[in-house]
């Protein structure tokens, strides 16, 4: 196999479109929170229950399911639904990080594609775990202790960014303002109160230019999907018109040639431009984008990496409100993970969640105008990144 096979993406196939395409057509939240006493079995049935019911199916119409957590432990999804009753199906359990969720949608439209099931669960619940980390077992003695922690990684890429760009930091802080904004907006948000620039750049500072509320909290919560296959729709008896169709997902981790420079956000072009090519359209064809923002400067590189920006524009896009609802590309209408929160297990299918939502025109309160095309992106640590395309059925 020559070298240039090797490296063609898996994207460029089409088994998305297989066993007549796959549909989300149920939808269900725990709201994202601070740490509680609260089961994660309540957290996860809430959300669970939530879709069934959006999607007008029995839990037995279920063939399988796809766990994403990062933080619980094992065997999470079976324990979880003995309460809704055993009746045999699938379960199996993801974790990849920030990306556990999103990896769980991923398997679940592969199994449709396959033809292996016609009615897949996505799940992804998460509490506040230890946050031990493989890379901190891996028998090598680090070189620092504190360069691999997220908050100072995200802290050097926003000061090369603000120095290569001209950009200031009330500029990168205005993402937060955007999203807590939105965030106040969505019931089912960590955070649901509004700041301004002044409060934002007021709030202790964490590392770097980046203070608090230009960072994600930590908690729990959980969220759920239903996919069917196309071949399923009708006989299931589902309302097309409710239905939002996946065109695209597509994975993939660091290469050795970006290891050394800014390899997250190479690792967002690449994932992003791959599924953009496999949905078949332009990324400025995206009328709504929820991303990877755990840290504020997220939001400028990557909306320049994905393309719905030119390369430079990041913050201009910001502050002409071409990243707003309303604007041009809404891009983490639902708060983000600044505003909404990120729990982990669940943040890639509550992205999922809230890009249905806003497609079906049920965003009460934050609904974008006219939204037809959407991604959903997430990377994790390791580096892993992934993102789907969906968009209205019809």
């Amino acid at each position: 196999m020559s070298t240039e096979a090797q490296q063609k993406p898996a994207a460029s196939s089409n088994w998305i479109h297989e066993n007549g395409g796959i549909y989300v057509v149920g939808i269900g939240m725990h709201a994202y929170q601070f740490p509680t006493e609260t089961p994660y079995t309540h957290l996860g049935l809430t959300a669970v229950r939530a879709a069934l019911a959006d999607a007008g199916l029995r839990w037995d119409q279920v063939q399988s399911a796809y766990v994403g957590t990062a933080a619980i432990g094992m065997a999470t999804g079976r324990v979880m639904f003995r309460h809704l009753g055993s009746t045999g199906l699938a379960v199996t359990q993801v974790e990849n990080a920030s990306a556990s969720g999103s990896f769980a949608f991923r398997q679940a439209c592969m199994e449709i594609a396959t033809g292996m099931s016609d009615v897949v669960l996505a799940v992804g619940v998460d509490k506040h775990g230890d946050g031990r980390r493989a890379a901190n077992k891996n028998g090598l003695e680090s070189l620092s202790d504190t360069a691999n922690l997220p908050p100072v990684k995200f802290a050097m890429m926003a000061r090369t960014y603000l120095r290569e760009r001209g950009a200031s930091v009330a500029e990168m802080a205005a993402v937060a303002v955007k999203n807590h904004g939105n965030a106040a907006l969505n019931p089912f948000a960590q955070f649901r109160k509004p700041r301004t620039l002044e409060q934002v750049l007021a709030s202790p500072r964490v590392v770097g230019d980046l203070t608090v509320q230009q960072c994600t909290p930590r908690g729990e919560g959980a969220a759920a999907v239903l996919l069917v296959s196309g071949h399923a729709l009708k006989r299931l008896g589902l309302d097309a018109r409710r239905c939002v169709r996946v065109h695209a997902s597509v994975a993939g981790s660091d290469r050795e040639e970006t290891a050394c420079g800014d390899a997250a956000t190479e690792l967002v072009r690449s994932s992003a431009n791959a599924a953009c090519e496999q949905a078949g359209i332009a990324p400025t064809e995206l009328n709504l984008l929820e991303l990877h923002d755990a840290f504020s400067i997220e939001e400028l590189l990557y909306t320049e990496a994905i393309g719905i920006c030119e390369p430079g524009e990041g913050a201009q896009y910001l502050a002409r409100g071409d990243s707003q609802i309303g604007g041009r590309c809404a891009v983490n209408a639902s708060g983000g993970l600044i505003g909404m929160g990120h729990p982990l297990g669940p943040t890639g299918i509550g992205q999922i969640a809230e890009i249905t939502r806003q497609l079906r025109g049920e965003a009460t309160g934050r609904q974008h105008p006219n939204a037809r095309w959407a991604m959903a992106h997430m990377i994790g640590l390791g580096s892993v990144s992934i993102a789907h395309v969906l968009s209205t059925a019809n």
